[in-house]
């Protein structure tokens, strides 16, 4: 591979302002990937890559003038972004059908932060219809194949951005994730993700956007292929804006502050509903054995209360108020989702079944009003449990999910896997998803890095070193 794709964001940026490279050969080179690997694997979905051209040529202007001094850290790096966040020009459809010709006239927030930043957004990325299930697929634009294996699952909803970043199409990304959406995709795909505290980065100009208390569930965050990106990316990313978004004063230290040796580390081998494949524990010890040489205090726990993820989930999105799902797939109007699915059943439907079945969950949940009361007082009780685990430089290693990516439409038999993701946005916790090897078939395998609440810098520290301990991102044939 060209030696431009192995690299970090911020090396690449190091090198553009001391001309070691320019940033039209970085950028070309990734562009160059992209129209070699994306016809294969459908995960950039809209590219902008003249007008990427052009801001890479004023870049290097940029760079001339300066002698390389004063530009800004990720002066020009190419990025990918997730097709629900506006970025002026671009589509905005969220994967709804009836949304298929929005444009977005405004950048998000956070695009807005990376490109002051320097970045060069080349292009939009594959989601989920409204960004609610675990496979990037949708009416408008079809569906995003993994690079490690195009027969399974890019993950969702930002399985489109992580399967770019796998397939070095960009050196990272920006995603979402309101139960998983962040950490799942990276997982199937071998990157690095990292789903901050609730509430620290706003979510601001992104369609859909969650309500209430729900936007705290709702976290925006990088995709990266090297671990060193997080911390500056997230730096660059958090703080609130004029609609969105709270201070944690301790979320952003320098994760070289954190001595692995006298850290913490309980493993959490699952949720004792769902049990998990040898491979994925393997990797969860394997992770754990890294750490524990390195010095760490390592012993395995159970936590009874995740026994409860999927109602504490569903519970807290169903009370946060705003358009119900079944509004927003009717766009203002609330359709019917049984119904709905006997359209699909004919082929005459323009949502995909997931969204569907979230549909009809919706209206259960809506008669099961006692099992909601039940589920807010187990979250409250999980919660509490775990501020009291998290102290300040604990981690907890738990699954991802119970095997590798599974093969397209696996997912939904049973539906229920992405509790093992979902649980930490209903707790508001940063989590930090780092891959630790492949199994036999060359799928990734890893492992979710479970931090203190408010103290993102400490599972961004762990998954710095297991990218070391353990190897990190391993580019797929696909992409070489």
């Amino acid at each position: 591979m060209n030696p431009l794709l192995l690299c970090s964001a911020m090396t690449l940026a190091e090198w553009i302002k001391t001309g070691r490279a320019t940033s039209r050969d970085v950028v070309e080179a990734h562009i160059a990937q992209a129209h070699k690997v994306n016809p294969h694997i459908n995960a950039m979905v809209e590219d902008r890559f003249e007008k990427a051209r052009a801001e890479a040529a004023a870049a290097d202007e940029r760079s001339a003038a300066s002698g390389g001094k004063g530009l800004p850290p990720l002066h020009g790096v190419p990025c990918s972004v997730k097709e629900s966040f506006g970025l002026v020009g671009m589509r905005n459809t969220g994967g709804l059908y009836d949304h298929r010709n929005v444009i977005a006239e405004k950048d998000a927030t956070a695009v807005a932060r990376v490109r002051a930043s320097g970045a060069i957004p080349i292009g939009t990325t594959n989601v989920s219809e409204l960004c609610m299930w675990m496979e990037a697929d949708n009416c408008i634009y079809g569906r995003t194949g993994n690079p490690y294996d195009p027969s399974r699952t890019a993950g969702g909803s930002s399985g489109g951005e992580a399967a770019a970043i796998a397939a070095a199409f960009a050196p990272f990304g920006l995603g979402s994730d309101i139960g998983g959406s962040i950490r799942l995709p990276s997982f199937f795909n071998g990157v690095f993700g990292h789903k901050c505290t609730g509430g620290l980065v706003p979510n601001t100009g992104q369609f859909p956007i969650a309500y209430g208390h729900a936007l705290h569930f709702m976290t925006t965050g990088p995709i990266c292929r090297r671990a060193e990106d997080l911390m500056p990316l997230l730096r660059i990313l958090a703080g609130p804006d004029d609609v969105d978004g709270i201070v944690w004063p301790e979320a952003l230290r320098d994760p070289a502050q954190v001595d692995i040796g006298r850290l913490d580390v309980l493993v959490v081998r699952g949720n004792g509903v769902i049990p998990v494949s040898r491979d994925m524990l393997s990797a969860q010890t394997r992770a754990a054995r890294a750490l524990q040489q390195a010095g760490a205090r390592v012993r395995e726990i159970v936590i009874p209360g995740l026994r409860q993820s999927l109602p504490i989930w569903a519970a807290g999105m169903h009370t946060a108020g705003g358009p119900s799902f079944c509004e927003r797939m009717g766009s203002g109007v609330e359709i019917n989702p049984f119904a709905e699915l006997g359209r699909w059943a004919v082929r005459r439907s323009h949502h995909t079944l997931p969204a569907i079945g979230l549909g009809i969950l919706e209206v259960l949940m809506d008669k099961l009003p006692g099992l909601e009361a039940a589920a807010s007082g187990a979250g409250d009780a999980l919660k509490a449990e775990l501020d009291r685990l998290l102290r300040p430089f604990t981690v907890i290693l738990y699954p991802s999910y119970p095997t590798a990516a599974p093969r397209h439409n696996q997912a939904l038999l049973p539906p229920v896997y992405w509790m093992y993701t979902a649980i930490f946005n209903a707790m508001e916790l940063p989590v930090t998803q780092v891959p630790v090897g492949q199994d036999r078939g060359g799928l990734p395998l890893g492992v979710q890095v479970v931090g203190p609440r408010g103290r993102d810098y400490v599972p961004i520290a762990v998954a710095q070193y297991l990218e070391r301990a353990c190897g990190g991102w391993n580019p797929p044939r696909l992409a070489r």
